[in-house]
């Protein structure tokens, strides 16, 4: 059993990482927060479920399914007697981070602190004190990539369309094909990329759908109405969603593309063409049975509406030139 030393010093360290823990979260939201845009309309295709995931394989540490609702943390206890909270999951991404960055970082953070508050690994579902057996729930990765095509790009928007009119969003199999169809159209397209961005990360499963939930509403605040849904099933068509007349070199469309996933998801960045046609493959590689979650967003959607560079880059301010 642990001395009465350590159970306090451990306490001791608990509470200053709850601590240390609030301040950072302040601190992260008085540095990063999204910019205002320019808002027109959108559509949308999505759906997913991070509480009714299929059993994973034993390629992923073996032992049982992914259970349901945010699953408890990830990993065990650090040491015996320490401080029991949940595996840091390595941060990465590409073009500066920004509030995907951020939403990522805050969400591993936010676990660390309710996981010392809570007291430790087996409070928030961790192993057993001195466990080493593996978790089936986690890490989950999630990324985000974007493109700015140019305005000519209309029959991008088209195909948007349709996909929302037939896709079955209520299956995996079937926003896999989404994800397969969507990333399909925008490969078809190189001539019109003008702008790009990819970013990856990873999250505990504890904290994987707040996180995707989150990132998904930053990109849907970018829209002033939703024209065009097809979202877990349900489909909306409002008066307005048609292709628009307008051409012109300087305007542009652009579309987003959010996937959680159970296996990792290696993104090349999107610096160049040849990085963004890897990372769009990478993206439609993502097979049904590790497809968590997907977001397709596309804006705008309606009869006439374009992005001058100047909007798409105020909207969208992580995008480079490729």
């Amino acid at each position: 059993m642990p001395s009465s030393h350590s159970t306090s010093r451990g306490l001791r360290l608990r509470r200053l990482f709850a601590w240390l823990a609030l301040p950072a979260l302040v601190l992260g939201l008085l540095l990063v927060h999204p910019q205002a845009s320019w808002a027109a309309s959108g559509g949308r295709i999505g759906g997913g479920s991070f509480r009714s995931a299929p059993s994973m394989p034993r390629s992923y540490g073996g032992g049982g399914g992914l259970r349901g609702g945010y699953g408890g943390g990830y990993g065990g206890g650090i040491g015996g007697g320490g401080i029991g909270f949940p595996f840091l999951i390595p941060i990465f991404g590409f073009g500066g981070g920004g509030l995907f960055g951020f939403l990522v970082l805050m969400a591993v953070v936010g676990l660390i602190a309710n996981a010392v508050r809570g007291g430790g690994g087996p409070a928030m579902g961790g192993a057993a004190p001195g466990s080493l057996a593996p978790r089936a729930d986690g890490p989950v990765s999630i990324a985000q990539l974007q493109v700015g095509l140019l305005a000519s790009a209309r029959q991008l928007q088209a195909d948007l369309r349709r996909l929302a009119g037939t896709a079955d969003t209520s299956t995996n199999a079937g926003l896999q094909t989404v994800l397969q169809e969507t990333t399909l159209a925008l490969l078809r397209h190189p001539d019109l990329w003008v702008y790009a961005g990819a970013e990856v990360g990873q999250v505990p499963f504890a904290s994987a759908e707040a996180t995707f939930n989150r990132l998904s509403m930053a990109e849907r605040s970018k829209l002033d109405r939703e024209l065009t849904t097809n979202v877990a099933g349900r489909r909306t068509q409002l008066d307005g969603a048609s292709v628009g007349e307008s051409d012109a070199a300087s305007d542009f469309i652009a579309v987003t593309l959010l996937v959680a996933s159970r296996r990792p998801i290696s993104l090349r960045g999107a610096d160049n063409a040849e990085q963004l046609r890897s990372s769009l493959q990478a993206l439609g590689s993502v097979t049904s049975a590790d497809l968590l979650a997907l977001e397709v967003i596309w804006q705008p959607d309606g009869a006439g509406e374009s992005f001058t560079t100047e909007q798409l880059l105020t909207a969208y301010p992580d995008l480079r030139h490729v």
